[in-house]
């Protein structure tokens, strides 16, 4: 059985033991050496900076977020015990565990970190697309000879020496492909090091609940819940003809993915800077009402892409291109990062009032950039509870049922629509 120890990086001869440093934190998988796709995440991240940063809260229950008023954006793993996690109103955290630390996030200071990790799995390949500020898929196929071991070998180096230069610990999922992989590093938290073989990759997908496959967000969750299925397992009894008929591309996508096949490679480069949408008029505009309703279409194509991606953004950048082709930009920082349609057109809207004074504009678009993960991302607070969140999310569960037109929202209309569809009323009724 292909074996190697986690802390001295040896290939052990025993499957429960190292037989150089004793250690008995070993991996062991019939496939080991064969499997090369990774997905390496850092283990509370956020937590994990403050505290190697102030040693005096390395045994003390640590939340990152707002205060009383705001949510929690990371929590370590000694306030897990309590029940708290991420997303969960602070003062419900606080109530749960009183005795937490709360600190400030310092997202320049955790993305300076994630840099640094960055930098050395690019060491271990040059094969590393990155996911969010503190994790990334890693394909080490063909790295065995550079290395002088399996990817599996390399990769335990590389945890312990993110963990020894930077005082991070990661958790590592090995697997044959990307779907796989970063469900393996899930499974086996904190300091993890699950692998996932070919064999098995139906069994182990069996039990799960469908919201572990990727692009099953709350929307389809529920919709799946009304078709009777909960679990991985039941769509795997599904054909795949059926799936694709009642879900179209995301069926097909499911009929793969709950049997562990996925095609997508490893695409090396750096992160996504920005998401933007624009649109050119067919003639010129200098109505500002029609203007903001353009922008509003616009807005809800970036939010769609982002709730794709998983990420939301902090900085929102408005375009407008005027009749004589001058192009201007104008930006606004957000407090929190967003992915909602409405938080990105409100944004928009108010640097399109101080520009709209009568001038005719060729063209429009919004743009989010400053990314961030998707579970930090318009976290409920007292004031908004999320009311917002839930209103696009019953939105984008209707269009995923029966269409991306079937519903929309009224700035969507323009006044010579709405006086049509009242016209046609009004002769219907007649």
């Amino acid at each position: 059985m292909p074996t190697v120890c986690r802390d001295c990086c040896d290939a052990p001869a025993s499957e429960e033991a190292c037989s150089v440093c004793g250690s008995r934190r070993v991996v062991s998988h019939p496939e080991l050496d064969a499997l090369s796709v990774a997905h390496l995440d850092c283990d509370s991240f956020y937590a994990s900076v403050e505290k190697r940063d102030n040693p005096e809260l390395t045994d003390k229950p640590v939340l990152v977020g707002g205060q009383k008023r705001g949510v929690v954006m990371a929590a370590c793993y000694v306030a897990r015990r309590y029940g708290v996690h991420s997303a969960m109103p602070m003062f419900k955290a606080l109530r749960a565990c009183p005795d937490a630390v709360v600190i400030k996030p310092d997202m320049a200071k955790y993305r300076r970190v994630g840099l640094q990790i960055r930098a050395m799995m690019r060491s271990a390949t040059p094969l590393v697309e990155p996911v969010s500020i503190d994790e990334a898929f890693m394909d080490l196929g063909g790295t065995e000879r550079l290395h002088g071991g399996s990817a599996a070998r390399t990769l335990s180096r590389l945890a312990a020496g993110i963990e020894n230069r930077h005082g991070i610990a990661v958790s590592i999922g090995l697997s044959r492909n990307k779907f796989l992989a970063k469900l393996a590093s899930g499974l086996d938290k904190p300091r993890g090091f699950r692998v996932i073989g070919r064999e098995e990759a139906a069994t182990v997908l069996r039990d799960l609940p469908v919201s572990r496959v990727w692009g099953v967000g709350e929307a389809m969750q529920r919709r799946l819940a009304r078709d009777g299925v909960a679990s991985i397992g039941q769509l795997q009894e599904i054909p795949a003809e059926e799936l694709r008929r009642r879900y179209g591309k995301l069926g097909a996508r499911l009929a793969q993915l709950s049997h562990g096949i996925d095609e997508r490679s490893v695409e090396p480069g750096s992160e996504r800077k920005s998401l933007s949408s624009e649109t050119t008029f067919a003639s010129d505009i200098s109505d500002a009402a029609e203007l903001r309703r353009a922008l509003w279409r616009l807005s809800e194509k970036v939010s769609a892409g982002l709730k794709k991606e998983e990420i939301g953004g902090r900085t929102v950048t408005l375009k407008l291109k005027t009749a004589d082709f001058r192009i201007g930009t104008r930006s606004r920082t957000l407090a929190e990062p967003t992915q909602l349609a409405a938080v990105v057109y409100e944004a928009g809207a108010a640097l399109l009032d101080r520009e709209a004074d009568g001038r005719r504009f060729r063209l429009i678009g919004i743009g989010l950039s400053g990314f961030e993960p998707a579970d930090v991302c318009d976290l409920p607070d007292l004031a908004d509870a999320g009311r917002r969140k839930r209103v696009e999310d019953a939105i984008d569960s209707i269009r995923e049922r029966f269409g991306a037109d079937v519903i929309c929202r009224g700035r969507a209309f323009d006044d010579a629509a709405r006086r049509r569809e009242g016209t046609a009323r009004s002769a219907a009724r007649r």
